[in-house]
C-alpha cells in the first residue's frame, strides 16, 4: 500500500472548477433544495436526488469516489475466429455517513481528580452504508455490475420511525438509476446486473459482531431469501422509471435462483401491478449478447461474463481448466455442452452449493426499436443496392433449371447492416482480404518500395544530444481522454467527487476493508482515517440534508413504544340475561345503553324485538331397563 506522503494522481472537481483545490466543509443542500458550495451541477444533481430520498431534517454525508474508463479485459471470450470486444470499466465508490452522538469522560486537572468525571456528548461521523459499482462498456453494450453493497449498522442512531422506507434502499435505487441515466447511449443496450448473496459483512470488517444481539448492536443481517427479495424490491422502481423514458423502449427484469423451480423463484419478485409484464424467471444472455446477432450458434463459453468476485465466472475458469487447450480455442468444454445445462450444474457448485440461496438478477433497458428498425432499413437498403450493382447477369440456356440454381437451405443469423452478398468470413477478415487486394496493384507495389529504401537509409552527420526536460510540478493526465468514443461514454455528469487512477481507487479501497467497525468508536476513528487518506488529508464529500417526510403508520408511530390498544368495548354488543319472572330484559350493560330500546324501556316492534331467554333446569337423560345389560356374577 502507497503511504500517506506519496502524490497520486487525485483530483476533486473543485479543482477543476474554482480556483481553491480545497472544498469548503459548509458545502450542503438544505431543505429547501438551495446550495452553497462552489461545486457544479454535476455533484448538485446527485445531491438533489439523494436529498429528495433521504428523511427530512436530518444530515447526512456523501462521499463518492469514481475513476475513469481505463481499457481492461474483455468480459466474454470471442467465439473461433473472432476478436475479442474493446472493453473500458469505470468504478464508483459511495459511502453514506451520519453524525453519531458520542459521549465521553471531560478530562481533569490534578487538583479535581477526586472528583467524579464529568461526560459529555458530541457528535463524530460514522459512514452507515456503502456500494461499490463497476461500469464495463464496449461498442455494443453497457454494462452496470453491482459488485458490493453493505452497510455498518449504525443507522439505528438516528432514531427513525420503524414501518417508513429505509434509507439504505433509497439511496441505492436512487445512485444506480443515476448512473443509468448518464452512461446510456443511443442505439446500445444497457443492462443492470448483480447477485445476491448473504453475508455477515463485505466491506466493513467487525460490523458482522453488530448483529443486533446484545446492546448496542442494531445491524440487520438479511437471510439469503430476504436479500433477494430486498434487492428485487430496490431495483423493481428502475424498471418503472426507465419505461417512461423515450429512448427505451423495452424494459424487462429477470432473475434466476439455481436449484429453485420456477413457481418458487416467483415468490421473490415484488407484487406490484406491472410486475408479471416486467420481470421474467429466466437469463437474458443470449439476448444481450451481439454474438447471437451475427452468427447462427454461439458457444456457452462465450456467453458467460468475467466479473470479478463472481460465482459463474470462477465456475467458467473451473470448466476451462478442465477443458484442453484446443477446446477452449474452440469455444467448448468437456463436461458442459448448452448454457440451461451450465446453470442446472451451477446450483451444485461454488457459493450456490454452501447451503444459501444465491440469487442473480438482471435488468434490461433496450433502445428505442423505431431507431433499430431505421438504422437497419437504410443498411438492408444501401446493402441491396451494392448487391445489385455488383451482381454479374445470368443468361439462361436451354438446360437452366431455377430449383437447381438456388437449393433450399436455413440462412444463418447475421447482422442486420451485413451486406446481403457478404461471404462467411467475419468482416474483420472481409476487410482484411480488400486491403490485400488494393495492396497487389501495380500502384501500389512503387510506392512501398519507395517507403522501405527510405526506411532503409542510414542516417549521417553529427549527433546532437536533447536536453533533458526538468519536472517542475505534479501533472495528471486523467482528463487527457475524450469525453464520448466508439467504446465508451464519460460525461460529465456521472463522475465523482472525486477522481482518482485504478491504482489509488484500489489503495483506497483496500484501506476500508483493514479498518475495524465492530463497536461505535472504532468506527468512527476509522471513518475519519478513510476520508483522510482517500483525499489525501483534504476534505472532500458533500453534506445533505434530507427532505423526505416520513409517513408511518399509527401501529409503528415510534420505535420501541407499544401500539396503541383499540377499545372495542362500544362496538360489541353483549347477550343480555334473561328475566324470569317478568319476562322484560335488562336493557343496561356495562353502562351502555342498548340501540334497540328507548329511555331504558325495550321497544316491541316486530322487526327488531328480541326474544327473552327462559333458563331451564337440565333434563337428567334416565336410562330404560332394557338398555342396561348386567355383568353376570361369578359362581362360587
Amino acid at each position: 500500500m502507497a503511504s500517506s506522503s506519496s502524490t497520486p494522481s487525485t483530483v476533486s472537481k473543485h479543482d477543476r472548477d474554482s480556483s481553491s483545490a480545497k472544498m469548503s466543509s459548509s458545502n450542503q443542500v438544505n431543505a429547501g433544495g438551495s446550495t452553497t458550495s462552489t461545486a457544479n451541477n454535476t455533484t448538485n444533481e446527485l445531491l438533489e436526488k439523494l436529498a429528495s430520498v433521504l428523511p427530512k431534517d436530518l444530515k447526512f454525508s456523501i462521499h463518492h469516489l469514481s475513476t475513469p474508463p481505463t481499457r481492461t479485459d474483455a468480459l466474454y471470450a470471442a467465439p473461433p475466429g473472432e476478436k475479442a470486444d474493446k472493453t473500458y470499466c469505470e468504478k464508483h465508490f459511495l459511502a453514506l455517513s451520519i453524525e453519531a452522538p458520542v459521549t465521553g469522560a471531560i478530562k481533569r486537572s490534578s487538583p479535581g481528580a477526586d472528583e467524579a468525571k464529568s461526560t459529555e456528548t458530541t457528535t463524530k461521523q460514522v459512514i452507515a452504508f456503502a456500494i461499490e459499482v463497476f461500469i464495463f462498456t464496449t461498442a455494443f453494450q453497457t454494462v452496470l455490475f453491482v459488485s458490493k453493497a453493505d452497510s455498518t449498522g449504525y443507522l439505528h442512531l438516528l432514531k427513525l420511525p420503524r414501518g417508513g422506507p429505509s434509507p439504505i434502499s433509497q439511496v441505492s435505487s436512487t445512485f444506480v438509476s443515476y448512473l443509468i441515466q448518464h452512461r446510456r447511449r443511443k442505439h446500445i443496450v444497457s443492462v443492470v446486473n448483480l447477485f445476491g448473496r448473504a453475508q455477515h459483512q463485505y466491506l466493513f470488517p467487525g460490523s458482522g459482531e453488530n448483529d443486533g444481539i446484545g446492546p448496542g448492536r442494531e445491524k440487520h443481517i438479511l437471510s439469503d431469501r430476504g436479500l433477494i427479495k430486498w434487492w428485487c424490491r430496490v431495483l423493481n422502481p428502475l424498471l418503472e422509471d426507465q419505461r417512461k423514458d423515450d429512448r427505451v423502449a423495452a424494459t424487462r427484469g429477470y432473475l434466476l435462483v439455481p436449484g429453485l423451480e420456477e413457481r418458487d423463484m416467483r415468490a421473490f419478485i415484488p407484487r406490484t401491478v406491472t410486475s408479471a409484464n416486467d420481470w421474467v424467471i429466466g437469463h437474458p444472455m443470449e439476448r444481450i449478447s451481439h454474438y447471437t446477432q451475427e452468427f447462427d450458434w454461439v458457444p456457452p463459453r462465450c456467453l458467460i461474463p468475467r466479473y470479478p468476485d463472481d460465482p459463474k465466472s470462477r465456475y467458467r475458469d473451473e470448466l476451462d481448466e478442465e477443458s484442453a487447450k484446443w477446446k477452449q480455442d474452440m469455444g467448448t468444454w468437456k463436461s458442459i455442452r448448452t448454457l440451461n445445462q451450465f446453470w442446472d450444474t451451477m446450483a451444485f457448485r461454488q457459493e450456490c452449493s454452501s447451503g444459501r440461496l444465491t440469487g442473480f438478477i438482471w435488468l434490461v433497458f433496450d433502445p428505442k426499436e423505431s431507431e433499430i428498425e431505421e438504422q437497419a432499413t437504410q443498411a438492408t437498403t444501401a446493402s441491396f443496392s451494392t448487391a445489385f450493382a455488383t451482381a454479374p447477369l445470368m443468361t439462361p440456356t436451354g438446360s437452366f433449371d431455377a430449383s437447381t440454381a438456388f437449393p433450399p437451405s436455413t440462412p444463418p443469423k447475421r447482422r442486420a447492416d451485413a451486406p446481403v452478398r457478404t461471404p462467411q468470413a467475419s468482416p474483420l477478415k472481409a476487410s482484411f482480404t480488400a486491403g490485400q487486394a488494393a495492396a497487389s496493384q501495380p500502384g501500389t507495389e512503387k510506392e512501398t518500395s519507395k517507403k522501405d529504401k527510405e526506411k532503409k537509409r542510414k542516417l549521417k552527420g553529427r549527433i546532437t544530444p536533447r536536453v533533458p526536460k526538468i519536472k517542475k510540478h505534479q501533472r495528471n493526465y486523467l482528463f487527457k481522454r475524450p469525453n464520448t468514443t466508439a467504446y465508451y461514454h464519460w460525461p460529465a455528469e456521472g463522475r465523482g467527487d472525486l477522481i482518482v487512477d485504478e491504482h489509488d481507487y484500489k489503495r483506497v479501497v483496500e484501506l476500508l476493508l483493514q479498518l475495524d467497525f465492530e463497536t461505535l468508536d472504532k468506527a468512527c476513528s476509522a471513518t475519519k482515517r478513510w476520508i483522510s487518506e482517500a483525499g489525501m488529508g483534504a476534505k472532500w464529500g458533500h453534506e445533505v440534508v434530507g427532505r423526505r417526510v416520513q409517513t408511518v403508520t399509527s401501529a409503528t408511530a415510534g420505535r420501541g413504544s407499544a401500539a396503541p390498544v383499540n377499545n372495542l368495548t362500544g362496538l360489541v354488543r353483549k347477550k343480555k340475561p334473561a328475566a324470569v319472572e317478568s319476562g322484560a330484559a335488562d336493557v343496561k350493560t356495562n353502562g351502555l345503553e342498548d340501540p334497540f330500546t328507548e329511555n331504558g324501556t325495550a321497544t316491541a316492534t316486530p322487526s327488531d324485538a328480541v326474544n327473552p331467554l327462559v333458563l331451564e333446569p337440565p333434563k337428567v337423560n334416565v336410562l330404560g331397563a332394557g338398555l342396561i345389560r348386567k355383568k353376570p356374577k361369578a359362581s362360587s
